[in-house]
Parts: structure tokens; sequence; C-alpha cells
């Protein structure tokens, strides 16, 4: 096992060569005296190798002499080893030392902002903000408060619905995702093109600035240009970039489907619990002592904790705790016109949350199949509204 052979490298080990005519008596001993030779290779008939923990070959050395054979050491390995060699050797150890010292420094620095998801606000505006609140490159890790820099973005773009602070390496990430920004809201001076939030079919166009490039009629996708910002002049080969602005009305449709079983199954936990323990290194898991779990139906629950955090870098090795809970299953059979009516509210509900504050529903439809054992809802509102959205250009 993995673990094991990481434990007897941290204790050290040399494999041996042992010449007698006694090699059985030897083994029997050893085995006696709780000596434990591993990887056991006979040569000829008087000679065998095998590998012994260091405080195993201290001990063996008396068998051996006790038993008038002789014993050599072929090699030795492991971490007492190595820091013997390195003892006396003291540039190679400043040189490490001075290596490892300046990794973990400029590894605790922030030397790259980078903004994720920006599409209607300015990146630059964004890291400006940072800036002025003393967040940039060459900053410490831990003095950045993640929940700090979130607040500090919410409190100047309230217009954001998600919002991620997180740190990977020596680079300091903010993703966002932009609610619909007022038009009124987003600086001029920014050239931009209105693009398409979603799929629809126009009914009515705009422009009051920028060249509108839909019709009435026409089926967009979502991120297609629908009013440009990129204009290009008659008389030469200039091209101007302008702030576009105005409206595109279409017509679009939301549809959640969802899907509830008629019989529904119900976990009640017994009581009996059964447990395993085991270790992850750099993501792979070894289990203690594995066996079959003694139960057939049950829930699983996983417990993780590292073993060492050192100035805020986590060694991947962690102690993990397999917890499986004994569970009854039974079977509930539900009512299929209310099923009906809760799932229909379910569905109406997931699509309520989509839908642009601005827009006049034309039309809603519910469809009901069941398939065995599944009954599946489908609600489709159709919606007329301005699927408009600013997208700033990238000089």
């Amino acid at each position: 096992m993995l673990a094991i052979k990481i434990w007897n490298y941290i204790k050290g080990y040399v494999i041996i060569r042992i010449k007698g005519l006694t090699l059985e008596r030897l083994l029997n001993l050893a085995l006696s005296k709780d000596i434990y030779l591993r990887n056991v290779n006979r040569l000829d008939s008087s000679t065998l190798e095998g590998t012994v923990s260091l405080e195993g070959y201290r001990a063996l050395e008396e068998i051996v002499q006790k038993l008038g054979c002789e014993m050599e050491v072929v090699k030795r390995r492991g971490l007492p080893f190595f820091l013997d060699r390195i003892r006396y050797r003291k540039t190679f150890i400043f040189g490490l030392m001075l290596f490892i010292v300046l990794s973990i420094f400029l590894s605790s620095i922030i030397w790259k902002i980078e903004i994720i998801g920006a599409e209607q606000t300015p990146k630059e505006e964004i890291i400006k903000l940072l800036e002025e609140n003393n967040i940039k490159k060459g900053l410490f890790k831990h003095r950045i408060d993640k929940e700090e820099v979130e607040g500090i973005i919410l409190a100047e773009l309230d217009y954001l619905s998600f919002i991620d602070v997180r740190i990977n390496g020596v680079k300091l990430i903010v993703e966002i995702k932009e609610l619909d920004i007022d038009p009124e809201r987003v600086d001029s001076s920014y050239p931009c093109n209105i693009v398409a939030r979603k799929k629809g079919v126009v009914v009515k166009v705009i422009a009051k600035n920028g060249e509108a490039l839909v019709e009435k009629g026409e089926i967009v996708e979502e991120n297609d240009v629908l009013i440009s910002g990129v204009i290009e002049s008659e008389n030469s080969d200039e091209i101007y970039l302008v702030h576009a602005e105005g409206q595109v009305l279409a017509q679009t449709r939301y549809s959640h489907m969802v899907e509830t079983p008629i019989v529904k199954l119900e976990k009640v936990e017994t009581g009996n619990v059964y447990k395993q323990r085991g270790i992850i290194i750099n993501g792979k898991g070894i289990r203690f002592l594995s066996g079959e779990i003694p139960f057939e139906n049950y829930i699983e629950e996983v417990e993780e904790k590292s073993i060492f955090n050192f100035l805020g870098f986590e060694f991947p090795i962690k102690f993990v705790n397999y917890i499986y809970r004994e569970v009854e299953v039974k079977e509930i059979k539900q009512d299929i016109d209310f099923l009906k009516q809760a799932s229909k509210l379910e569905a109406t509900e997931e699509i309520n949350k989509q839908l642009h504050k601005s827009c006049e529903i034309i039309s809603r439809n519910a469809i009901y199949t069941i398939d065995g054992n599944i009954l599946r809802t489908k609600v489709t509102i159709e919606t007329i509204e301005d699927i408009g959205k600013i997208q700033i250009i990238s000089n």
C-alpha cells in the first residue's frame, strides 16, 4: 500500500544480504523477536536478500552473530540516509533552503487579477475599483479577505446576480454574472453593441444610436448583435465606435419540465452504522481494513480532515472517515391530480425566475405525460419583451 511505502521511506530501511548455513533458523528467530523481513529472496542455498527497517537491522545483528552468519548492507533507502548525505553539502543545503524560502515567498503574493464573466461592465472598471481599495498586484494573499472583496464590488455594482472571489496559485480570480443593466446606468463613454439576451422572433426594432442589424420577423439567437456600435464611414474606410442605444422587441418562449415519481421511495434510517477509515494522497484514496458494506440500502457520508497546513498551503494528504447508515426503503403512491398541480406550480415558479421585468405574457400552456412511474410536466410561457442587452466593445 502507498501509505505503508511512504511510512517506511520516512523511517528509513536497508536492503541486506545474509550468508550462512542456518538461514531457516535465522528467519524463525527473527520472526519470534518481531523483526519483519520483507521482499525476502533466496539467491542460493546459503544466501538470501531482504528488506528490513533500521530498528530491525540493529536487532538482527545479534541473531546473525549468534548463528555465525555474515550480513552486509547492499543498499540504504529512506529519508534518514538522504538527510545524512546532504548534511555536509552546505552549498546544496543553502541553495535548497533559499529555493524553498523564495518559492514560499513568491507564491504567497498575488501577481495577476483576472476578471471572468464581465460583458456589460468593463474589466478595467472592476480592476480600478479594487485598486482604489488597495487590492492590487503585489499584495500578499493572507491580506485579502474574499468576503470583503465581494462586498466592495457588490456595493458599487449592485446589478450582479453572482460573484465569486477566489485565489488560484498567484492569481486573484473574480468571477461575476450580470443581470441586465439599464442602458442609463452604463457609462456612455464606453462603446458598446446591443446583443440578444436570448433566442426570439423580432417584432420591432428601435435604434436610437448605432446601426440596426435585424428586421421584423427575423429569428435571432442568444448573443447575436442586434444594434451595432461599430459604424463604417460612408466617405472613407474609417470605422467609428459608438455607444449603441435602442430597443429590440421580440416574441420569446420559456419552457421548464418537471419530472416527478408517482410512486415515491422514502428512506428511513434504522440506526445501524458501519464505518471505514482511509487516507487520500494527491486525490487517490486508500482504505484501511476495507470490507463489504453489511447493508443492502444505506446513506454514505464522507468526512475529510487535512493532516498538514503550513502558511496557508494545504498538503495533499487527508484522513477520511467513510460512514454508512442503514436505511429501509418504503414505497408511497401519490395522487396524480395533486402531482399535476404541484409540478405545474413548480415549473411556473422556475420560469418566473427567468422572466424579464418588462415582458408581456401572451400565452401559457402545460402538457402532462406519464412514462412508467414518472409524471412529466412541461410548462411553456410565451412573451413579448425587449431582448437587448449591452455588451462592451473591448479595444
